[in-house]
C-alpha cells in the first residue's frame, strides 16, 4: 500500500526552553531589580552582581560589565552629564521602561484568559458594529444593513418555497451585534508610608499592576484612556513613564484628596463608560483643610474623615462614576469602613493580599469593559 508523502498530524515531543543569549537571560533578572530599586540603575546593578555571586549568573565570556556594555549599545541605559561637563551616573531609557511595562503586562496577563477579537462590548444587544452569531426575526427600525440575506432566503424558501419564491417581511432576520464600548479609567495607588510597613512591599506589586495595565490599554484598547494618580497627604498625577520611579513617602492616607483629582479627570473624558480603581493598604486618616493645613489622625477610624470619604463615594455614584477598591488587608475594622465606602458609590471592593492583585485587577477591567454605563 502507498502511503501519502502529505501525510497531516500532530508531533508530540518534550518541551524545550527557547534558547537565550547570555544578554538576554541577565536582562530579564535585570528588568525586575529595576523595578524594585523604583528605576536606581546603580542599585539595580549591585543586587545582580551578588545575584551573579550567588547563582553564576554570568561567564568568563560575558560578565556584568560586558552586560552593562551592551546595555549602553541598545539603547537601554544612558549616561547622563551635568552642566559642569562631568557624568553623573547611568540612567534606564524610554526603550527599557517599555521593556519593563510590557514584562509586567506578560507576567500578570499571561495567567488569564485571553479574549479572541480585542475590542470590548457591552452586554446588550442591539445595533451595533460587532457580530455575535445570534439571529432573531426583523423589527421595525432594524437597520437594513444588519439583515442577514443568508437567513432571510433559508427562511423565505421554507415559507413560501422554491416555485413561488418571495421574500416578506415575515422573512427577514438580523443579526445581533454588540457596541463597541471605551473605557476611561483613573488607577489611584496609595503612596503612604503603610505601603512599606511590618516587612512587606506592597508598592513594587501596586507599581507593576499599574504598568501592565498601562501596557495592555495603550496596545491593545488605544481608544481607552488610563489616568494614574497617587495619594498620600495630598493626591497628585503620574505619567505612565515615571511609574518605575514611583516610591513611597513619609505620608498619611488622604483618600478624599485623591478621590477628589480622580474625578475631576474623568470629568473632563467625553467616553459614557468611567471608572476609578484605587488600591489602598490603609485606612484614611489625613484631611487637607479650607486654610491648607492638614487634619490628620492615625489613630482609629476617624469619623470627621471617614464621612468625607463616604461623601465623595456618593459623589461619584451621582457622576455615574463607579469605585472599585482593592483593600490589601485583613483588619476587620478596616474591612467594614470599605464595605460601607462601597455600599455609598455602588461599586465593589476586593479584600486581598498580594498574591493575586493584578489578576484581579486584570479581570475586573476586562468585565466593566463589557458594560453599559448609563449617563
Amino acid at each position: 500500500m502507498n502511503v501519502s508523502p502529505n501525510r497531516k498530524g500532530f508531533v508530540f515531543k518534550f518541551y524545550e526552553a527557547p534558547e537565550q543569549s547570555p544578554f538576554e537571560k541577565l536582562f530579564e533578572v535585570f528588568k525586575e531589580l529595576i523595578t524594585y530599586t523604583s528605576g536606581d540603575f546603580d542599585e539595580a546593578i549591585d543586587w545582580l552582581r551578588q545575584l551573579d555571586e550567588e547563582y553564576n549568573l554570568t561567564t568568563e565570556d560575558y560578565t556584568i560589565e560586558d552586560f552593562i556594555e551592551d546595555l549602553k549599545k541598545k539603547g537601554y541605559i544612558r549616561e547622563e552629564i551635568d552642566p559642569d561637563g562631568n557624568g553623573n551616573g547611568l540612567k534606564i531609557t524610554s526603550k527599557t521602561e517599555r521593556a519593563i511595562r510590557q514584562q509586567a503586562l506578560d507576567q500578570i496577563f499571561g495567567k488569564i484568559k485571553r479574549s479572541g477579537s480585542g475590542n470590548h462590548k457591552s452586554k446588550s444587544p442591539g445595533i451595533g458594529d460587532e457580530h455575535t452569531g445570534d439571529f432573531r426575526a426583523y423589527q421595525f427600525g432594524d437597520a437594513l444593513d444588519k439583515v442577514s440575506m443568508t437567513e432571510t432566503l433559508r427562511n423565505a424558501q421554507i415559507n413560501h418555497g422554491i416555485n413561488d419564491f418571495n421574500i416578506t417581511e415575515d422573512d427577514l432576520v438580523v443579526e445581533e451585534t454588540l457596541h463597541k464600548s471605551q473605557m476611561s479609567t483613573v488607577l489611584m495607588i496609595d503612596i503612604s508610608h503603610s505601603m512599606i510597613l511590618y516587612g512587606e512591599d506592597r508598592i513594587t506589586p501596586a507599581k507593576k499592576v499599574a504598568m501592565a495595565l498601562a501596557e495592555l490599554i495603550t496596545t491593545r484598547y488605544p481608544k481607552d484612556t488610563l489616568d494614574i494618580l497617587v495619594f498620600g497627604n495630598d493626591a497628585w498625577p503620574i505619567a505612565i513613564k515615571d511609574l518605575p520611579y514611583l516610591k513611597v513617602g513619609p505620608y498619611h492616607t488622604n483618600t478624599v484628596a485623591g478621590l477628589q483629582l480622580a474625578m475631576d479627570m474623568l470629568r473632563r473624558k467625553r467616553n459614557t463608560n468611567k471608572q476609578i480603581f484605587m488600591i489602598t493598604d490603609g485606612k484614611p486618616s489625613c484631611l487637607r483643610m479650607p486654610d491648607g493645613q492638614y487634619y490628620k489622625n492615625s489613630v482609629g477610624l476617624d469619623p470627621y474623615i471617614v464621612n468625607k470619604c463616604y461623601a465623595m463615594a456618593q459623589q461619584a455614584r451621582r457622576l455615574h462614576i463607579p469605585i472599585t477598591t482593592f483593600m490589601i488587608t485583613d483588619d476587620s475594622y478596616l474591612m467594614r469602613f470599605v464595605q460601607e465606602f462601597t455600599k455609598a458609590n455602588r461599586g465593589k471592593a476586593f479584600y486581598t493580599g498580594l498574591k493575586g492583585l493584578g489578576e484581579m485587577i486584570f479581570e475586573d477591567y476586562e468585565n466593566n469593559r463589557k458594560r453599559r454605563i448609563k449617563g
